[in-house]
């Protein structure tokens, strides 16, 4: 059953590359870096094996300084990102000379490193199982798979017509270069290279100093399987690799990363792609109660970022015991307590009872992230406000903190629906947003900066128990909620004051994962 329970967080961010301070009880350092690829300039022209070899060579250079650097610093794992290897924008024909067939680790016990002439065509396996072997580190990487039909082909998923499957793939090495895990990406986004396998894969391994690991990618954290089954089956540490493309104010990388880390209870390794031109960057190694991030803005220099922590672990028995750790204590940090999903309730019973069904007045609709948000202004330096969108509604209480003549506008907005756009998904939103003027019709648009900085309370009556919270702070810095309260009916509040920085967005993402299909 979901249990009613208040979480009361100590939190530490930090953005420096270095090891955070130590914790206490069992622990590991673990590793990410965000990568600099370099890129094919022609990724539609089909490369022969020989060349695209050389083109992945050159980023498996950096792989293996990095890999070295974070040896000396003591991690345990280490996590590079989505497409960190060959790149993106490839056709399914013109990335066939990156394609390497790699075997099931379930099924075929290997070590590329000590045993190479096992299996042919499999140069780049080879030299990551080196790079773990050599710096004595679990490894995570992402690369390109070919899987010869039939692969649990299925009537409803049959073999692509070209008679191979071309998956998006993590691997994860052991520390002496045993291929221990291998994952294929289920949620694609817009990656016409690849196939969606024909069943979602559901992959862990264990380490000696953590426990299990969960391996997703990118898109995937945002669905049902198989991020949030693995955390249904007691996995609290899980990998995504990515190439997230930033997308504000509700879905920055760093944003979307620790709201799904403090609304699963999960650690999680996320290591991103560094493209300017594609709008990507954004790393990080976040648990319960600290996180360790980078965020490049514009007019950095486009470069790598190796990130560096030690974090605890994570009891994947006792979901909602008290942690403790350096950075503070985590008391009863229950948030997805089984299986089941009693959480749910029907459309009509979400309304909160205590507060008015519709506040028309004052309203106005403004396209956020492509889905009709319902808005209403904060137009006093402090105040209460509903919003709803049909029967689901947001409320808010807030004091603005005196500041200087610079004048902002912000409007707290609600959205109940199906969003459409890049990727089909169900979801419940409360959101607090500084506009990007001071037009009403500004409302819901990108903004990185803000110089106001608010003391609130937002709160809404969600038909889902997976509702992720984020607090967004000017020049893309993360803020950790003082309270966060979720009880069995279903409300979520957020409490925060005290700011660093003036507020960008704060944000209750419910996902209605049982309504996506409908």
């Amino acid at each position: 059953m979901f249990l009613s329970v208040a979480v009361f967080l100590g939190f530490s961010l930090t953005s420096a590359a270095g090891p955070a301070e130590p914790v206490a009880g069992p622990s590991y350092v673990a590793a990410v870096y965000e990568h600099h690829s370099t890129l094919s300039p022609q990724p539609r022209v089909p490369l022969s094996r020989p060349a695209a070899l050389r083109h992945m060579q050159a980023n498996l250079d950096v792989y293996e300084e990095q890999a070295a650097r974070a040896a000396r610093q003591g991690a345990q794992i280490l996590v590079f990102p989505e497409d960190g290897l060959q790149g993106f924008n490839f056709s399914r024909t013109s990335i066939s000379g990156y394609l390497e067939t790699i075997p099931d680790p379930q099924q075929d016990n290997w070590n590329p490193c000590t045993e190479p002439g096992r299996h042919n065509n499999t140069e780049v396996l080879q030299r990551l199982s080196c790079v773990a072997r050599r710096n004595n580190l679990y490894l995570v990487a992402n690369m390109a798979d070919l899987q010869p039909c039939p692969l649990q082909s299925s009537p409803s998923s049959p073999c692509p017509p070209d008679g191979r499957w071309q998956f998006n793939t993590n691997v994860a090495f052991r520390s002496d270069g045993q291929l221990v895990a291998r994952y294929h990406k289920h949620n694609l986004y817009f990656e016409k290279a690849f196939d969606t396998p024909p069943q979602p894969e559901i992959i862990t391994f264990e380490t000696p100093f953590a426990g299990k690991f969960g391996l997703i990618t990118c898109f995937d954290i945002l669905f049902h399987e198989p991020t949030v089954v693995l955390v249904e089956r007691g996995v609290r540490q899980l990998i995504n690799p990515t190439a997230w493309m930033n997308q504000l104010p509700l879905l920055d990388s760093i944003q979307s990363q620790q709201a799904f880390s403090l609304g699963a209870n999960v650690t999680l390794l996320t290591a991103n792609i560094r493209s300017d031109h594609l709008i990507m960057t954004g790393s990080g190694i976040y648990t319960p109660f600290s996180a360790t991030y980078h965020h490049a803005r514009k007019g950095d220099p486009e470069e790598g970022r190796l990130l560096v922590a030690r974090v605890p672990v994570l009891d994947p028995l006792h979901v909602g015991h008290s942690v403790t750790s350096g950075e503070g204590v985590v008391r009863a940090a229950s948030t997805l307590s089984s299986a089941t999903d009693s959480g749910y309730c029907h459309q009509e019973s979400c309304v909160d009872s205590s507060h008015p069904e519709t506040t028309s007045a004052g309203t106005f609709i403004s396209s956020m992230m492509y889905d009709p948000f319902t808005f209403i202004l904060l137009n006093k330096t402090e105040g209460r406000l509903d919003v709803c969108d049909g029967t689901f509604c947001c409320h808010l209480q807030y004091w603005q903190l005196p500041q200087n003549d610079s004048k902002e506008l912000y409007a707290l907005g609600a959205f109940a629906g199906t969003h459409t756009v890049n990727g089909r998904y169900a979801l419940q939103v409360c959101a607090l947003v500084r506009c990007e003027g001071l037009e009403a019709s500004s409302c819901g648009q990108e903004v990185e900066e803000a110089e106001t900085k608010m003391d609130f309370q937002l709160e809404g009556k969600f038909g889902t128990r997976y509702v992720y919270p984020s607090v967004l702070a000017s020049h893309l810095v993360l803020e950790h909620p003082e309270h966060l309260e979720k009880t069995s009916e279903g409300r979520v509040t957020m409490k925060h004051s005290n700011m660093t920085g003036g507020l960008v967005t704060a944000c209750l993402y419910g996902r209605m994962y049982h309504l996506d299909n409908e």
